[in-house]
């Protein structure tokens, strides 16, 4: 899990994806998480990241890829997606194996229409359906940021298979919000008995506090609020251990559809 504020220049952002890419790598980890919208910032209210929005071809996908491939290392990081909507792009998670493939696009569901902010004046929100990647031989179900307040979605991407949940997130600083924070992360881990790995944006505006959960909800890897990274390891045997132990999602009695 990598921590760090990106900022509103495009080419800085990516020269800084390279760098922190390249520092993990040397962990010879299978998978690095950078933080939602690491392409370029969230504007400034009144603006627009439409100008910024690129295509799944553009400029900054090609930096992951080529990070990916470098370093032999797959990449989950958040930008800014050009839409039908010229105005309102997308705000999306990419997934890129250690090949520079595209395993998967996350177009973010909920909005973060909260806190006194309106995100969905500026983007557009995805399609209502889980997104699952393979990295080695693990299914990542990918969520960014606001969608975690949001039990419906965790589950149904547990139910589509993920053993792990990717968060990337600029979770944005105020009262009692670091708290929210850690406890959805908790939440989610131990409700699904799954790990959860988020990367979050640290800075003035946003929180920090990136970390690795277990499916008992346990911390296994932490970040303050200063840039750096964490390494966890996940595995099957502690998987199939808590879901023996805890069988709760063999014993629901029911089950929400999407909609």
């Amino acid at each position: 899990m990598v921590q760090t504020a990106s900022g509103y220049d495009k080419a800085a952002n990516r020269d800084l994806v390279g760098r922190l890419v390249a520092d993990a790598a040397q962990g010879q980890p299978d998978l690095v998480v950078l933080p939602e919208a690491m392409m370029s910032d969230f504007a400034v209210e009144g603006e627009s990241v439409a100008e910024a929005a690129e295509s799944l071809d553009g400029e900054f996908v090609a930096t992951l890829r080529k990070a990916a491939v470098e370093h032999n290392v797959a990449i989950v990081a958040g930008m800014f997606e050009r839409s039908c909507d010229q105005h309102r792009p997308y705000n999306t998670l990419l997934a890129v194996g250690a090949d520079g493939a595209l395993l998967g696009a996350y177009r973010k569901i909920h909005l973060y229409d909260a806190f006194g902010y309106k995100e969905s004046d500026q983007l557009t929100a995805g399609d209502v359906a889980p997104v699952v990647v393979q990295v080695g031989d693990r299914k990542l179900g990918l969520m960014t940021c606001y969608d975690l307040r949001f039990p419906e979605l965790s589950r149904a991407l547990i139910d589509a298979g993920a053993e792990v949940l990717v968060v990337p997130a600029a979770w944005v600083r105020g009262p009692l919000k670091e708290h929210h924070w850690t406890t959805l992360l908790t939440a989610r881990a131990v409700e699904n008995t799954c790990y959860v790995a988020a990367a979050a944006q640290n800075g003035k505006k946003y929180c920090g506090l990136s970390q690795v959960v277990d499916p008992q909800g346990i911390a296994l890897a932490s970040v303050g609020e200063s840039d750096g990274h964490v390494f966890a390891e996940i595995t099957g045997e502690r998987l199939a251990d808590v879901r023996k132990r805890n069988p709760s999602l063999q014993n629901r009695r029911y089950s929400v559809t999407p909609r």
